[in-house]
């Protein structure tokens, strides 16, 4: 049995049961839609892998998709786009929002980034079981009383039965998370304040628990491919093209997660995700951030959501009874130094990942191995199909912000 993310809540037995249930079911859904993915070389029980190694897999939070469509600019302007931006390209299960205040002139500007890693399935599971821990662990979480209204559009859930509680909560707070047993009527984004003003936990579809079961377990296979007569470990190009799912190796996370499974199968261990499964900030670069030649004071980088160093939340600058404002630090970009205006330059200097474990190697024989004569030719990022829904919101955010449009010949 898995605990609570990044150890982070004492739930019970009954409640912890629930969310072992939840990610079996998400196993199952994933097997049943695909049964060609199922694979010896892994294991969705981490107490079957015997003296365990762990594997390091870990990516930078910040979105690869506007980068490599259009470039870093684009990516930082959408990502920095409130919650359109949010739930357009923020898909490497790392998301954020940034907290706005008034400074003393009247002006509206950026006071601290809310990350969070935290996965959807866990807050929905909790939302549907037991609403007051809900409504005490969300509002512990931001810092200020949340109210029912704000989790359910209702005054009481305990009057709802839990499948009414379930799709209330996934309206308001969670979104649809792309699952089937919703309602269509649930949105592909929560319309609530609490999880699109603030950061409360991750909603968009692409960072939910089925996906980081899915691109592991796709992972974990010995693909080989044929090179003078001799077989070796196939290329990243090959896997990804065999499989039609081209697109997912263009971003950071998905490669990383697949050709570590991968590379760990190719050696004849077993991959589980180790005890307690979720995704974690495992690496913040904080010396980049500066305010006034000196670094960001402890205070203004606050961990939490999880036992040291399983963190899955960060919120990164002044409090509000500070007078500075997160513009007043500035973060080293390469030769330069540019004031933090958002929360994109803070998730480029972090790392997340999962926590994986690694059985001892076993000799494979020929039957093991998934030979692939895909072409390993590099894949052309530029050209995936997402770049098409890229470029619609880069027109779209150029629309809300004219200022940022090309000018005539493409000067800004």
């Amino acid at each position: 049995m898995y605990n609570t993310p990044g150890l982070a809540d004492d739930l019970g037995p009954e409640l912890l049961a629930r969310w072992n249930q939840e990610i079996q079911r998400q196993y199952q859904v994933i097997l049943q839609g695909n049964h060609s993915l199922e694979s010896r070389f892994f294991s969705l029980d981490w107490n079957l892998i015997e003296m365990p190694t762990t594997a390091e897999i870990d990516w930078f939070g910040n979105p690869a998709e506007p980068e490599f469509c259009l470039s870093r600019m684009v990516a930082k302007q959408l990502s920095d786009w409130g919650a359109q931006g949010r739930h357009g390209v923020q898909n490497e299960y790392c998301e954020y929002a940034v907290v706005k205040a008034l400074d003393s002139a009247g002006k509206l500007r950026p006071k601290r980034v809310q990350i969070s890693t935290e996965l959807r399935e866990y807050w929905v599971t909790l939302a549907t079981a037991d609403p007051d821990r809900t409504r005490a662990l969300a509002s512990a979480v931001l810092g200020f009383d949340v109210s029912w209204m704000d989790l359910y559009g209702v005054n009481n859930p305990n009057n709802l039965a839990e499948e009414d509680r379930r799709i209330a909560f996934s309206t308001v707070v969670a979104g649809n998370g792309q699952d089937l047993t919703l309602p269509k009527s649930v949105p592909y984004d929560p319309t609530g304040r609490i999880n699109t003003d603030y950061c409360l936990f991750m909603s968009h579809p692409i960072n939910g628990l089925d996906d980081l079961i899915y691109i592991v377990l796709f992972g974990a296979k010995p693909y080989a491919q044929t090179v003078n007569e001799q077989r070796q470990q196939a290329t990243r190009e090959q896997i990804f093209r065999k499989y039609g799912v081209e697109h997912l190796a263009c971003r950071h996370a998905d490669p990383a997660a697949a050709m570590g499974a991968c590379g760990a199968a190719y050696e004849g261990r077993t991959v589980a995700f180790s005890d307690p499964i979720g995704m974690y900030i495992k690496s913040f670069a904080r010396d980049k951030f500066q305010i006034r030649g000196n670094p960001v004071p402890d205070a203004w980088v606050r961990f939490s959501r999880g036992k040291k160093p399983l963190w899955q939340r960060l919120e990164f600058g002044p409090a509000d009874s500070d007078a500075e404002f997160l513009d007043d630090i500035v973060v080293s970009e390469a030769a330069d130094e540019t004031p933090v205006i958002g929360g994109y330059q803070v998730i480029a200097n972090i790392e997340v990942g999962p926590l994986i474990s690694l059985s001892k190697p076993v000799a494979l024989s020929d039957g093991d191995y998934v030979d692939l004569t895909t072409s390993s030719e590099r894949i052309k990022c530029s050209e995936a199909r997402v770049c098409q829904r890229i470029i619609s919101l880069k027109s779209l955010y150029d629309m809300e912000h004219p200022a940022s449009a090309p000018g005539p010949r493409g000067m800004r």
